[in-house]
């Protein structure tokens, strides 16, 4: 007897997978094996709506999750995986359960960093709902918050506690925020909009140590300076969760490393989402890790295809997307493969920026301003990144030339 496909993971990847074999037609069993107890939810909600909701905020499902019943899709809750057995294609539990598989799909998704600094276990994070429940109650009018560093997490965060009232200090190692994934100009709007907000923006600077101070603490700078907060938060990136693959010896490089179909050394054993780093085909091979609401749905669809025997490459273009306040943001592609950059002014304060590589090829797009100026265009320009497109940069820049006839083209 077959004994189905067992996902290890209940974040957006897991879920999308376990409903897409069932929409692919699967009729065999699956089991999703998650560590909260909550059916699956999304995650950028977390920073953003649930921070300044109104009365106590409900749990954001993911919509194909609440359909689990209907599926036949078993969902093990508050289940932690801590063994997998190659040999005997079984997975073990914490609390002694074994789950036969007859194939595996590890879908772990990724911790926050944490900060290893003295003082440092004073330190909120934000990952799940209950980080989320914990951070909320410190965003109350007046009080003081201090965001330990200036990436996207960091920054809508910041955004959501200057909207319930809180004075707010952003404190970044590196030279400007948003050191990954944008350019310095959209760097530059996101910093003045954050600071017309009212939000401190502290850059290159090191922290020393955390301290306790009249209920609240005290953030020591490297520089001898000190920022005083009612609580703290650390948003500075996210590792992969890789513990269950590599002690079951799987190969880890910057997450549990599959091929082009997201298959790992084991031919029963799949990886997807955050936990994984993948070659991708639009940028040679190059082996990358995404940590982005897009990915895990994209790849949660796609896997379920592939463990039917799909046999196409994984090539979606990488794409994410931010809100802080009114401003939006969108990048579709990987920034850094650009060496030459070309900007659209949309009107409105909006922006896109294109970036092309060595042989003039669109690798990515990075826009920024209201959603009505840049999402359509972004989305052109997404289909030109996964078309490999070498468009006209004098066209790229003018407004008047309209993406679509460069697509087109």
């Amino acid at each position: 007897m077959d004994a189905g496909i067992v996902i290890v993971g209940a974040g957006e990847t897991g879920a999308r997978a376990a409903a897409a074999l069932r929409e692919s037609g699967f009729d065999g069993a699956v089991t999703l094996v998650g560590d909260e107890e909550h059916r699956p939810y999304e995650r950028p909600p977390l920073s953003k709506a649930v921070m300044h909701a109104e009365g106590e905020p409900a749990v954001p499902h993911i919509a194909h999750a609440l359909r689990f019943d209907e599926l036949e899709i078993a969902h093990e809750t508050g289940a932690r995986a801590v063994a997998i057995d190659r040999g005997g294609k079984l997975l073990k539990l914490a609390d002694g359960t074994i789950i036969p598989y007859g194939t595996l799909l590890i879908a772990t998704g990724a911790k926050p960093r944490k900060l290893a600094i003295p003082g440092g276990d004073a330190l909120l994070y934000l990952r799940t709902f209950a980080d989320a429940l914990a951070l909320r109650a410190h965003l109350e009018p007046g009080r003081r918050l201090a965001i330990i560093g200036g990436g996207f997490i960091g920054l809508e965060i910041a955004a959501s506690a200057r909207q319930r009232g809180c004075d707010v200090t952003v404190i970044e190692a590196a030279p400007r925020i948003l050191m990954r994934g944008v350019p310095a100009e959209i760097a530059d709007i996101v910093a003045a909009r954050h600071r017309t907000e009212g939000v401190t923006i502290f850059t290159g600077v090191g922290l020393a140590r955390l301290e306790k101070r009249d209920g609240g603490a005290a953030v020591m700078l490297a520089d001898g300076s000190e920022v005083l907060a009612d609580g703290v938060v650390a948003g500075v990136g996210a590792l992969p969760e890789t513990s269950l693959a590599e002690a079951a010896g799987l190969a880890i490089d910057n997450g549990v490393a599959v091929d082009a179909h997201l298959r790992t050394g084991d031919e029963h054993i799949f990886a997807a989402g955050d936990c994984c780093s993948f070659p991708h085909p639009l940028y040679g091979g190059r082996r990358i890790r995404l940590e982005a609401w897009r990915n895990a749905q994209d790849q949660g669809a796609y896997v379920a295809k592939a463990i039917a025997g799909g046999t196409e490459e994984y090539a979606a273009v990488p794409w994410f997307w931010s809100d802080q306040y009114d401003l939006h943001l969108q990048v579709a592609g990987l920034v850094d493969q650009g060496r030459r950059m070309v900007m659209r002014d949309q009107g409105e304060g909006a922006r896109i920026f294109f970036h092309l590589d060595a042989s003039g090829r669109l690798v990515a797009a990075s826009g920024v301003g209201p959603i009505g100026r840049i999402g359509r265009d972004m989305k052109l320009a997404e289909m030109l990144v996964a078309k490999r497109a070498h468009p006209d940069p004098a066209a790229l820049a003018a407004p008047e030339t309209k993406l679509k006839a460069l697509l087109a083209a």
